[in-house]
C-alpha cells in the first residue's frame, strides 16, 4: 500500500475513533463565539520586542504579554517605554529576576555558576520570583499576575520552587507544545508553550488553525523579533498578525493573563 493511502486510513481510523468516543461533546465557549484563544507572549525584556514587536501588535490592535527578566539592560535602560506598553493594555508578566535555570541540563553549558538553579536553594527562588511580583506592580500598579518560568526548569537544588509560588499567579506557563490539547484538563500552572525559532509566518498561522480545530488556545513566547536571539523574522511575526487580524470572529487574541482569567471563570460556573 502506498504511504500516502496509508496515511488516509490512519486519519479515517482516527476520525472514526474521535467520532464513537464522544466528539460531539461541547466544545470550549470561548467570548462572542471564538473557535480559539491565542496568546502572544515575548520573553527576556529585548530590545527588539519594544523596537519591533511592540509596534507590529499596536498596528493590529492587539495586546502581548511581555515577561520581564528583570535584571536586563532594557528593563533598567528603557523602564519608560515598558511602563507605556503597560498603560496601553500590554501585560507585563513575572520571568523572574535572574533567568536561572539548570546548569546541568542538557545544551545549557550557557548557564553562568551564579544564577545555576542547580545551586540555588528553592526558599532563594519562592523569595525572588515574590520579589520581581513588587518590582513588576512598581512599573504597572497590577497584583494579578502571571509566570512563564525560565528554561522550563523548576527543581532548585532538588526542590520544585514553582510548587512554592504558584499560589501568586493566576496562571504559569511550563511544558512544551504551542496547542492546548484539551481546556477540559489544562492545568492553569502547568500550560503549555512553545518558543519559534527560525519559523515562517506559515508555519505559525498553521498553529493557530490547529487551536480552532480543536476548540482549545494556542501559546506563543517569542524572544527575540527581527533581531537580538532566538530570533523570528518581522516579516513572519507580521504575517501571524496580519492572518489574526483578518480572522477576528475565529480568534480571540489577548493576553495571557486575560485569555486564563477567563478560562478560571468559566471553570467556577
Amino acid at each position: 500500500m502506498k504511504r500516502s493511502a496509508i496515511r488516509a486510513a490512519c486519519w479515517l481510523l482516527l476520525g472514526w475513533a474521535g467520532t464513537a468516543s464522544g466528539a460531539d461533546a461541547p466544545r470550549f465557549a470561548w467570548p462572542d463565539g471564538h473557535k480559539a484563544a491565542v496568546s502572544l507572549a515575548y520573553d527576556d525584556a529585548l530590545d527588539s520586542q519594544l523596537d519591533n514587536a511592540i509596534p507590529q501588535l499596536d498596528k493590529y490592535g492587539f495586546k502581548g504579554s511581555f515577561y520581564l527578566q528583570l535584571s536586563r539592560d532594557p528593563v533598567a535602560q528603557r523602564m519608560e517605554a515598558w511602563r507605556a506598553a503597560a498603560r496601553e493594555g500590554h501585560e507585563l508578566g513575572n520571568h523572574t529576576l535572574f533567568h536561572q535555570c539548570s546548569g546541568s541540563a542538557k545544551g545549557h553549558e550557557w548557564v553562568e555558576p551564579q544564577r545555576d538553579l542547580d545551586h540555588t536553594s528553592a526558599a532563594q527562588m519562592k523569595d525572588q520570583v515574590l520579589l520581581a511580583n513588587t518590582m513588576l506592580q512598581a512599573l504597572d500598579g497590577k497584583r494579578e499576575r502571571t509566570l512563564t518560568v525560565p528554561c522550563g526548569d523548576v527543581m532548585a537544588e532538588g526542590v520544585n520552587y514553582v510548587a512554592l509560588v504558584a499560589p501568586a499567579f493566576v496562571a504559569i506557563k511550563l511544558g512544551d507544545g504551542a496547542v492546548v490539547p484539551d481546556m477540559a484538563t489544562l492545568d492553569l500552572h502547568a500550560v503549555p508553550v512553545e518558543a519559534p525559532v527560525g519559523v515562517t509566518g506559515a508555519q505559525l498561522i498553521a498553529q493557530v488553525e490547529e487551536a480552532a480545530r480543536r476548540g482549545t488556545m494556542v501559546n506563543f513566547t517569542f524572544h527575540g523579533v527581527g533581531g537580538d536571539y532566538l530570533s523570528v523574522s518581522s516579516e513572519a511575526h507580521e504575517t501571524l498578525l496580519r492572518y489574526l487580524a483578518a480572522h477576528r470572529d475565529v480568534y480571540w487574541v489577548d493576553t495571557f493573563l486575560n485569555v486564563t482569567q477567563y478560562v478560571d471563570a468559566q471553570r467556577g460556573r
